[in-house]
């Protein structure tokens, strides 16, 4: 415990690791902010839901815009699915393990054998520009990513409906004096 300069009360450090602290800290900061967004459960816990759907797909580059989208196309809070969505960013370092599985749970669900090795050819930039690129390398294995990211998005999207519903009833409920 110190003494902080020009405080009355005591700060305290955290015991956890930095990044740890880090993490405990922002998910505070967000839980705060989807706590207090000015509109319904219902509408704050389906734009969480869709955040954490679309953070599960291996859509990189358009998981925030289609969040974005679908909860304006759902009338659902638009902030709730944002925040829910960047929250796969604070978990990145597993993301890609989420995204092996996802793809073999795909596979498997297609019928099809993942392949053993694989190998990534020398690319040069003019083949980057080329739809051949992506038919060869990106669709045979988005496909099956697609499909497998199903089987955590589905549930982890009704898991935080249900508690996020939950948290915000209970955060706006009136407080009973005794």
């Amino acid at each position: 415990m110190q003494e902080s300069p020009g405080v009355t009360e005591p700060v305290y450090e955290s015991r956890l690791p930095r990044r740890l602290a880090q993490l405990k800290r922002w998910l505070v900061a967000h839980h705060m902010t989807l706590m207090t967004i000015a509109d319904t459960p219902h509408s704050i816990a389906l734009g969480s839901a869709i955040g954490i759907f679309f953070g599960f797909t291996p859509l990189y580059p358009l998981k925030t815009l289609l969040s974005i989208a679908v909860a304006w196309m759902f009338r659902c809070n638009k902030i709730a699915a944002a925040i829910a969505v960047t929250l796969h960013d604070v978990i990145i370092f597993a993301m890609p393990a989420v995204y092996f599985a996802e793809y073999k749970l795909g596979c498997w669900t297609l019928g099809r054998t993942p392949p053993h090795h694989i190998r990534f050819g020398h690319f040069a930039l003019r083949d980057y520009l080329d739809w051949h690129l992506f038919t060869r390398a990106v669709w045979p294995t988005l496909e099956p990513a697609l499909v497998g990211s199903l089987f955590l998005a589905l549930p982890s999207g009704l898991i935080i409906y249900f508690t996020m519903r939950m948290m915000v009833s209970r955060s706006r409920a009136p407080k009973q004096i005794s």
